[in-house]
């Protein structure tokens, strides 16, 4: 039973506006009946011959009329429906949350995704990954980091960095520590060509070792050149060896050689006693990344040694040498950045006993 049809009274505004919807092609296909349904009700029309023309039924041209009659133009818009109850809530998320904090299941070194779900038992591997990915917390990446103890770390970074920005007058600034037991192996290597017609260049997994070397260098911190020695090891009487050869580069000159906190670099009184133009600073504990000669290893082992075979150690040697040489003929010195040192503690850090 079709109710008793309301009368519609259109404002001059409203009538616009259901005309302007009426012919706006991207007007949606249910607001756009529903607005015609409301411009023939105000001109007087029936229910039914509204409904035939609309091509709807005619309980829903009533459902219109009473609509716009009660609410005006808001009483067109559906009313907001509950839907269905979603399965997870922000409990979920906390019980997520929660476990994480919890070390993983005896035998694993992290949690998974699977393991979490298996641990939450009601709760689908999916939502967890899509958790996850919100969170932006990834499981499997690692993040590692120093602490320095020093308690002096201030001062002594501060002294490091002053070298670097502000070098003494008339003096040389040398960043010196060594590489050790850098090893000759011999791999084969070259092109492998793949069933589909791809060539990939690599090494096998097969070696064979030829001995160790330990690479002793100074990076003078105003130039960036480099003077190296190789030694088999990386004892005291090796370490003031190499200090020998480099205060005879530097005839006559001040020298200020910034060291890391290896035990060979200190203790050396009577040989610093007998060259009082050299002067010893050391980074702070735990912070060997403040010496600059750090950083050219790095180069040297991205550029000269990853990838390489050598089928002696003299060969290996006389590799690193060539290295060297090239490197100080395009030598430039690196540009320190940090503006200040300060000593930061880490407040509410949370370290997981494994």
């Amino acid at each position: 039973m079709i109710p008793e049809a309301r009368e519609v009274h259109l404002s001059r505004r409203d009538r616009k506006v259901l005309e302007a919807c009426c012919r706006s092609p991207v007007t949606l296909q249910r607001d756009l009946k529903r607005a015609r349904i409301v411009l023939l009700a105000a001109d007087g029309r029936s229910t039914r011959s509204i409904a035939k023309e609309v091509g709807v039924q005619p309980r829903i041209v009533s459902l219109w009329r009473h609509r716009y009659a009660d609410h005006g133009l808001e009483g067109l818009h559906d009313k907001p429906r509950p839907g269905k109850q979603p399965i997870y809530t922000k409990a979920t998320d906390k019980r997520i949350l929660k476990l994480l904090d919890k070390p993983p299941p005896q035998g694993f070194a992290r949690w998974t995704g699977p393991l979490l779900a298996e641990a939450l038992v009601d709760v689908d591997v999916q939502y967890v990954w899509r958790f996850l990915r919100s969170h932006k917390i990834d499981l499997a990446a690692r993040k590692s980091w120093c602490e320095s103890s020093d308690p002096n770390f201030t001062a002594k970074a501060a002294d490091v960095v002053g070298l670097y920005v502000a070098p003494p007058a008339k003096a040389i600034v040398l960043c010196v520590d060594e590489k050790p037991s850098i090893q000759a192996l011999e791999r084969a290597q070259g092109y492998l060509k793949l069933p589909n017609g791809r060539a990939l260049t690599g090494q096998s997994h097969d070696y064979k070792r030829h001995g160790t070397t330990t690479l002793f260098a100074a990076l003078e911190v105003a130039t960036g050149k480099i003077i190296a020695a190789h030694s088999k090891r990386r004892r005291r009487v090796e370490f003031l060896d190499f200090m020998n050869s480099v205060t005879a580069a530097f005839p006559n000159r001040k020298l200020h050689v910034i060291l890391d906190n290896l035990n060979t670099h200190k203790k050396n009184e009577h040989w610093l006693k007998a060259h009082p133009n050299v002067q010893f600073h050391f980074t702070p504990t735990s912070a060997s990344w403040l010496n600059q000669v750090e950083v050219w290893f790095s180069i040297l082992q991205g550029q000269s040694l990853s990838g390489t075979s050598f089928t002696s150690l003299t060969q290996l040697q006389e590799h690193i040498d060539a290295y060297v040489n090239a490197y100080n003929d395009r030598a430039e010195p690196f540009v320190w950045t940090k503006k200040k040192v300060r000593q930061r503690r880490f407040k509410g850090r949370r370290i997981t006993q494994l």
